[in-house]
């Protein structure tokens, strides 16, 4: 059987509109493939069968390196368990008085992140007892302004 570069247009394009059916976005990138090989056929026809289903495959394993490493860089690097537009503006009540760049303790009426009580810093001193509200959270710290 001859397979020609129409065929893989056909292929890569049904491989696409599968990706419409399914809740993952990983067929499309042997969609692509198919595509691609369809151009390779298109320019240096007369490849094996054999050859074209291993270009196919290489291509296709490209694609999706190429997907985690280039398009999707920061897909490994998840931050589990941080949430920064949810705390950032939060009003909370001084435990510990805190002064400049050292550490004192906040109290939150409902939890944060999964904690009513954070360790926080500030830029000027705060007395215990003053409402502050949350500015920025730096690592496992949560710094405050006074309210």
């Amino acid at each position: 059987m001859n397979i020609e570069w129409w065929h893989w247009t056909v292929v890569g394009i049904a491989l696409i509109l599968a990706e419409l059916a399914l809740p993952s976005f990983f067929v499309i990138w042997f969609g692509v493939a198919g595509l691609a090989m369809a151009l390779v056929l298109f320019i240096a026809p007369g490849l094996s069968l054999t050859a074209q289903l291993a270009a196919w495959t290489v291509l296709s394993l490209a694609m999706v390196a190429l997907w985690f490493r280039v398009f999707k860089p920061g897909f490994h690097k998840t931050r589990i368990g941080t949430a920064d537009g949810e705390v950032i503006g939060e009003v909370g009540l001084l435990v510990g008085a805190v002064a400049p760049f050292e550490r004192g303790r906040v109290r939150f009426q409902r939890p944060l992140l999964g904690a009513e009580e954070w360790v926080c810093l500030a830029e000027s001193p705060i007395s215990a007892g003053e409402r502050v509200r949350v500015v920025a959270v730096e690592g496992s710290f949560l710094k405050v302004v006074k309210a």
